[in-house]
């Protein structure tokens, strides 16, 4: 379609495509008749015609014509009964992605809302991505935050995505293998996260017997040869639990069901079992009046058999994260056989099959809705708050797929508050959780009282209390434990900022430095130079440029001759009467993240040091006769003059010195003995048999400088047993 066309006048009606399609359409007529008004259902038909107009001639790989496909999505909608906007979204989900019609076009005919719901739908192909992954996970981050705007988005998509994954069987098997993994890694995770049992199920099963056909296949005989064995253990059960619940006054519908082939085998890898291990492969639901039913029939059920201690769940008092609410308990039944059983009211049964589509389904039941309602905003809140902090779209997905976790536990904040997070999360995951500013400001922790490292892994029932100091922050260290999205995105976002702020500032020094022999300073340098030095190199602003020198990206002396140059072609360039000398940078030793001591030599405050300039990370601090510095000394343009500042608190750095001693009982003791009497801590000790009758002491020691690493040794030297004594250097020797 011309763009002239656009808004032209088109008849609403047109004759269906197809005979086939117009019997699929009218099916879906009847099922939206029941809930919508005449003038919705109008509405919706037209968008059925506009979709078929525009996909005429398009076709799916099994040979229908493609429009059959919005159909079915649209059908899959009104199940939800959700209204006449998502089901227009839904018959038109594919026209911009896949026809010429565009978004202002969509708004035109259907209304505002309907198109932006389409394009929260649509792939972003118009843009180019460096990698397939780099593609799917910005569309990723698209249909995120637009469901996180509107929840029928993603609705919708996994509609779409439920649909597709039904009809996959005419797809090449790569393709077929990667849509199968895509689907188990992210939509039926978020299906799960909202709430949609029956659908999070299917798609589970849909992805498992794609991806793995073999597997599949084989579980699958497996199970019917079983069921035959086992059909009488089940009947006996379900007989005795109808039998006993009238007993005990309890009005209640005994529902038998076999579990899921996907949950089966998952607990066959996770648990390396054998099929003939995996006795629990059917459980019965219960679902009885109100909440109050929910404990007796448990109590009726505790009487009849016994159960498996450490398999009792209550999610009625502690609901899960995406609302759904049961009582679980494993039962031991007759011939030892154990049998799971969920106890819940039909309100919660609602609820578990239909998640937050409930509140378009089921009206009556406003409080648990609300409650619901609740969390799932909160957690469409918390991925606004990822985006913000998540620099890539693939850093955002990873943070999203962390938290469409299928386990959780439940720890308490020292008031009581309930906090529901993944498995193996950590206090830093809580203290995150509590708020960004805890998380940020956390240097310790209690559980359940007591004092505990930061990476101890939280369990259920733990109660957690997070301590803080003011001037604390985020620790690098605490990724490689942090579990919950939040907490890494936040964590990472803190380290970015930190790093960019400080290599602003060391680009600074260092370009001020680097500009000394051309005569200038920074504050020299007219905004006219500094426009045209900006223009020519595609910058946009200064603070670009100190960034890249801070971190190594550009080098001080080519930028400070191109100022230069700059300045030399602009009028009123200040005289200058001689250049003025380069001075060192000084540096504390204790910058952060922008200026970094050397693991190889740890340089100390009174050692001679160098800087270099190493790329993407900053200046890096050496001793000048650091091995390491040695291999740069022809890459003269990274070397940078630094020298320590003046004067020192009580900062403390590594060192590593070596002590060689003849082997007598206590030696280690009695030199520990003099570190530590010299005001000095160990960091770590380790040994080295040289020969039988020496040993060999590897300390790594914190001092505050060079005297105080001096006054150490002598110590160490006045302890009769040691025969040498040296300071480690970069290349692992004594000095």
């Amino acid at each position: 379609m011309e763009a002239s066309d656009i808004g032209a006048p088109r008849p609403v009606f047109s004759t269906p495509v197809s005979s086939v399609l117009s019997l699929d359409f009218q099916q879906l007529k009847a099922k939206i008749q029941t809930y919508l008004r005449p003038e919705d259902v109008g509405r919706v038909e037209a968008a059925y015609h506009f979709s078929a107009d525009a996909h005429a001639g398009q076709f799916r790989v099994s040979g229908e014509p493609y429009v059959s496909h919005p159909v079915a999505v649209a059908s899959l909608v009104a199940d939800w009964h959700l209204d006449a906007q998502a089901l227009i979204a839904a018959l038109l989900h594919d026209v911009m992605e896949d026809t010429h019609i565009s978004k202002a076009e969509l708004t035109e005919r259907f209304g505002k809302v309907s198109a932006e719901l389409v394009d929260g739908l649509s792939k972003l192909d118009k843009i180019e991505f460096r990698s397939h992954e780099e593609a799917q996970a910005e569309n990723f981050r698209k249909m995120l935050l637009a469901m996180a705007s509107d929840l029928r988005v993603i609705l919708i998509k996994l509609a779409d995505r439920l649909h597709n994954m039904r009809t996959l069987d005419h797809m090449r098997p790569a393709k077929r293998r990667r849509i199968a993994n895509e689907t188990l890694e992210i939509y039926a995770p978020i299906a799960n996260r909202l709430g949609l049992n029956d659908l999070f199920r299917e798609l589970q099963e849909l992805s498992f017997s794609n991806k793995y056909p073999l597997r599949y296949q084989v579980l699958a005989r497996a199970i019917r040869a079983a069921r035959g064995n086992r059909r009488e253990v089940v009947g006996k059960v379900r007989e005795a639990i109808e039998a006993r619940l009238p007993q005990w006054g309890i009005a209640a519908e005994v529902q038998g069901r076999e579990k899921h082939l996907y949950g089966i085998y998952r607990k066959m890898v996770e648990k390396r079992l054998s099929f003939s291990q995996v006795l629990d492969i059917y459980g019965f639901r219960v679902i009885v009046r109100d909440v109050p039913g929910c404990y007796l029939a448990l109590g009726a059920l505790h009487s009849m058999y016994k159960p498996v201690p450490g398999k009792f769940k209550d999610y009625i008092a502690i609901p899960k994260a995406n609302g759904y609410q049961s009582l679980h308990t494993t039962l031991i039944g007759p011939f030892g056989t154990p049998v799971e059983v969920q106890i819940r009211t039909r309100e919660m049964h609602h609820i578990a099959d239909s998640g937050v589509a409930s509140h378009w389904l089921y009206k009556e039941d406003e409080k648990t809705l609300t409650e619901l309602q609740q969390k799932t905003h909160s957690w469409l809140q918390s991925l606004l708050e990822l985006q913000s902090t998540s620099g890539e779209a693939t850093e955002f997905l990873e943070h999203v797929k962390i938290d469409l976790f299928p386990g959780e536990v439940y720890v308490f904040s020292p008031k009581g508050t309930i906090f529901s997070l993944p498995k193996g999360s950590t206090p830093v995951d809580f203290a995150y959780a509590v708020h960004t500013d805890v998380g940020n400001r956390c240097v310790a922790c209690r559980i359940n009282g007591d004092l505990m490292p930061l990476r101890s892994e939280l369990k259920n029932g733990d109660q957690v209390e997070i301590i803080t100091a003011t001037h604390a922050n985020p620790n690098p260290a605490w990724l490689s434990y942090a579990r919950t999205g939040k907490a890494r995105a936040q964590i990472r976002h803190f380290m970015k900022n930190a790093q960019q702020d400080e290599s602003v500032a060391l680009g600074e020094r260092l370009l001020n430095q680097a500009l000394r022999p051309h005569g200038l300073t920074l504050g020299q340098i007219s905004t006219f130079a500094w426009d045209r030095f900006l223009r020519d190199r595609g910058v946009r602003h200064k603070k670009e440029v100190f960034a890249d020198l801070g971190l190594g990206k550009r080098l001080p002396a080519i930028v400070a001759r191109r100022l230069a140059q700059a300045q030399d072609m602009e009028s009123g360039r200040p005289d200058v009467v001689k250049p003025k000398p380069a001075g060192a940078i000084t540096i504390r030793g204790s910058e952060g993240i922008a200026v970094q001591l050397a693991r190889c030599c740890h340089p100390i405050p009174g050692d001679p040091i160098i800087g270099t300039l190493r790329k993407g990370q900053g200046l890096e601090v050496h001793t000048h006769d650091c091995p390491s510095v040695a291999k740069l000394r022809g890459d003269r343009g990274r070397w940078v003059d630094v020298e320590w500042e003046p004067g020192h608190d009580d900062r403390l750095f590594d060192v590593g010195i070596r002590v060689l001693t003849r082997n007598a009982r206590g030696v280690l003791a009695r030199v520990a003995s003099a570190i530590a009497e010299e005001d000095c801590n160990i960091q770590s000790v380790h040994m080295d048999n040289e020969q039988g009758a020496y040993t060999a002491l590897n300390f790594t020691l914190q001092v505050r400088d060079r005297m105080h690493l001096a006054r150490v040794m002598r110590a160490v030297r006045r302890v009769q047993e040691v025969v040498r004594i040296g300071r480690v250097k970069g290349d692992g020797r004594a000095a």
